[in-house]
């Protein structure tokens, strides 16, 4: 699979005083980006809960290159470059017009939800990324 595409734009709401995106609107962003390539693949946050599983951000390092104003399109494009056991790293970009705004990698780790300890990742979930990207451990 390529990278994955989520199209959006900028409203009013994801702006600051200034009619810039609001730095932590990014990672909202970057948030739907993920979920929609999870769901284009078939697994929608219900498929994980059903297991008594959730994926939560572990860890975010992300760099804020040049700004989005409002009414700009924009797109997220997500990947996956590592997939473990019990977690996954996503990379991710907003670009605008194939210009980078902002960039990161997103540790997302599956937990039980009743303890919220460190689960391995759903086998059928996990095989499908490691198709989907060829991705090894």
């Amino acid at each position: 699979m390529s990278d994955h595409h989520f199209p959006l734009r900028v409203y009013i709401e994801d702006t600051d005083a200034g009619g810039i995106v609001y730095y932590v609107n990014y990672l909202k962003f970057m948030e739907r980006g993920r979920t929609e390539l999870m769901r284009s693949l078939g697994f929608g946050k219900a498929a994980i809960l059903e297991e008594g599983r959730m994926f939560v951000v572990h860890g975010a390092d992300v760099r804020y290159l040049r700004p989005a104003q409002l009414d700009d399109e924009l797109t997220v494009v997500t990947s996956i470059s590592k997939l473990a056991r019990s977690y996954l790293i996503f990379r991710q970009q907003v670009v605008r017009s194939g210009e980078p705004l902002c960039q990161g990698e997103i540790k997302v780790a599956c937990v039980e939800q009743a303890s919220m300890k460190p689960v391995a990742i759903p086998g059928t979930v996990h095989s499908v990324l490691k198709q989907q990207f060829s991705l090894r451990k």
